[in-house]
């Protein structure tokens, strides 16, 4: 059996990956992009783990409906038509039993030529927010698979709940045994990181490393983040573009610093671990926001605004945090509540029960 995997939203593919690869006969090819974002040529994550799993990666040139003019809006609508030849040519060549696709608009014209060679669809909603990928694919999909029991805006007689698929990474954490004083902080902005969070980190890591040991993962991009704050290394500060063992610095952290994705959120409640949370502000329909406001409400996550980021405001948020610590994990346990721990399983198992 062949299945072709598509879309941007890597971190549950991956986890979906480790599960469908358990199955005896299964083979998966993952089309995807080839950089990180338009105007940036920094490979994308997909194109550099998949092929060391042992997947093969085939990348897909095209482009998506823009909200706002920008430099990239004219050569993004040409790649559209250029997206739908390769993806024909992909389909073609690949023969896939079903497709699963994970949204962004890299998946758009597999789904849509797909549905036009009758083959089988399902499509994986992560957010609270339906973007407008999936939007597009759900009137092509097969079935939908969604993340929470909440409304979503999908034909109710195609919709299955599997929930959010966590790494194996993150179902496996090990607890590791703390040698620090001081408070564990993770610093992440997700697998591209933040230069945002990043810049706001570098004005008062002096002053954070006193009150406690940070570990701080920048991603790489072209503002060289990462490059400049590898010489400021010391006992209480750790680097890294990428942080490998995710699950086990998480588990170790008392506290961690992201953006409001679902991916990270869904992470870390499962974890149990709380959160300072500075949600993107620019998505469509503001679906950070969305994300960040329900999880706390319970209780998870305490939302710091982009528009009142920068160093000063950073550091009195996270001594908030601090102070407070131990009412915050206690609530940060509760969210647990509404993850599903076995959600890669679900979704690999109706993906292979579509094929049939």
């Amino acid at each position: 059996m062949r299945i072709l995997l598509t879309g941007t939203h890597f971190t549950v593919a991956l986890a979906t990956i480790e599960e469908l690869k358990i199955y005896d006969g299964v083979e998966i090819v993952y089309v995807g992009r080839k950089t990180t974002q338009e105007g940036d040529p920094t490979p994308s994550s997909e194109s550099q783990i998949l092929p060391k799993l042992g997947v093969r990666f085939i990348s897909i040139t095209t482009g998506r409906l823009q909200r706002a003019f920008t430099l990239y809006t004219v050569p993004s609508l040409i790649k559209i038509p250029i997206g739908f030849i390769q993806a024909f040519f992909i389909l073609i060549n690949e023969a896939p039993d079903v497709i699963l696709s994970f949204g962004g608009y890299v998946s758009v014209p597999i789904v849509i030529l797909g549905w036009l060679f009758s083959i089988p669809i399902i499509i994986h909603e992560q957010t609270l927010v339906t973007g407008l990928s999936n939007r597009i694919s759900g009137w092509f999909a097969n079935k939908i698979a969604v993340s929470f029991k909440t409304n979503y805006d999908f034909s109710k007689d195609k919709v299955v709940l599997t929930g959010n698929p966590l790494r194996k990474e993150i179902l496996n954490a090990k607890n590791i045994k703390k040698s620090e004083k001081l408070p564990v902080i993770l610093i992440t902005g997700g697998n591209q990181g933040s230069h945002t969070i990043n810049i706001a980190v570098e004005e008062v890591l002096d002053k954070l490393t006193k009150i406690a040991n940070v570990i701080h993962q920048t991603g790489d991009a072209k503002f060289m983040d990462f490059e400049r704050l590898e010489d400021r290394q010391n006992e209480s500060y750790q680097v890294a573009k990428w942080i490998p063992n995710m699950g086990d610095i998480m588990k170790k952290a008392d506290l961690v610093v992201c953006r409001a994705g679902i991916n990270t959120l869904t992470e870390v409640a499962f974890l149990g671990i709380p959160a300072l949370v500075i949600p993107i502000p620019y998505l469509y329909q503001d679906e950070q926001n969305k994300n960040a406001k329900y999880f706390e409400k319970l209780g998870l996550v305490r939302i710091l605004p982009q528009s009142k980021l920068n160093g000063e405001f950073f550091l009195k948020e996270i001594n908030s945090c601090l102070n407070d610590l131990n009412h915050f994990k206690e609530q940060a346990r509760k969210a647990r509540e509404v993850i599903v721990p076995d959600a890669a399983k679900r979704l690999a198992l109706e993906t292979i029960l579509l094929a049939i």
